[in-house]
């Protein structure tokens, strides 16, 4: 098994390759995005996603608004995902992927708020939505996602593809097909609704993701959402659902700043930050 540091050499040298056509594919859409294939040798792709858990031992999101399973505590899984994870976060990384977006002062965040790792199955899916726009303490603004798919033999058909909604939720959506070894890269504002269509096959599609935040917003002002979902052009009846429950959780926040519940998807390391500090008192 590669560490972080290893697994982010690889990656830099796959997006040096191709640097110029992704700086020049990022921003051709009002959803800024980009991708790029065979982002490591396969055997090492491989390995990632034979590592995935099962399910059962992931959360369950399930509503209206989606059908998914993720999981951000990542002690309690195979190591090797905890290494592909921050290996996003590698500074040589961020580097670059801010040379190939423009997008500036951007930071990942090691407590993987909304990311590390999740699993569509069959009937899974994601509405059209809009991200949070901050992070889970309000301080920064959520800008970039970084989405690596690592099914083989993961065809379009099979659905669990990311669609930008570049005109909007009544729009039609261009799409970014899950391939094995794909790394996507999206911006995240006010306008860059996106969703995932449903696994239409009895296979699971598996993602590492993280999250890139900023103390300044994409747009030139200042904004605030909740993450927001809405029914597809087919879907009228959930569509006034989904914008009801929007009015409601955003009127909410207004009052509590910091959320009505607390945020369980991020990366717990309590425990272990003071077991560090135990052992740092002791030498």
């Amino acid at each position: 098994m590669l560490n972080r540091e290893e697994y982010a050499s690889l990656i830099l040298a796959r997006l040096q390759e191709e640097f110029p056509r992704l700086r020049e594919d990022f921003p051709k859409h009002v959803v800024q995005s980009c991708y790029i294939d065979n982002l490591l040798p396969t055997e090492l792709a491989l390995e990632i996603v034979q590592a995935f858990p099962d399910k059962s031992t992931m959360t369950l999101k399930k509503s209206m608004r989606e059908n998914k399973y993720v999981a951000a505590q990542m002690d309690r899984y195979a190591p090797v995902l905890e290494e592909i994870i921050y290996a996003f976060q590698d500074p040589r990384i961020v580097q670059i992927v801010t040379e190939i977006t423009g997008i500036q002062g951007m930071v990942p965040d090691d407590r993987l708020y909304a990311g590390g790792i999740s699993l569509m199955a069959h009937g899974n899916f994601l509405n059209p939505h809009l991200d949070n726009s901050h992070d889970k303490d309000r301080e920064r603004y959520r800008v970039l996602n970084l989405l690596y798919y690592v099914t083989p033999d993961w065809s379009h058909e099979q659905g669990g593809n990311l669609e930008l909604w570049d005109d909007g939720p009544k729009g039609s959506p261009r799409e970014i097909t899950s391939h094995f070894n794909r790394l996507a890269l999206m911006a995240t504002h006010e306008k860059s609704w996106h969703s995932v269509s449903e696994v239409t096959v009895d296979r699971s599609r598996c993602c590492v993701s993280n999250y890139y935040f900023s103390d300044q917003p994409l747009e030139n002002h200042e904004y605030f959402h909740v993450t927001s979902f809405r029914g597809r052009p087919e879907q009228p009846v959930r569509d006034l659902l989904l914008q009801g429950d929007i009015a409601l959780r955003q009127g909410l926040r207004k009052v509590f700043k910091k959320g009505v519940v607390e945020n369980k998807h991020v990366y717990n390391k309590t425990d272990a930050d003071k077991a560090d500090g135990e052992e740092q008192k002791l030498i």
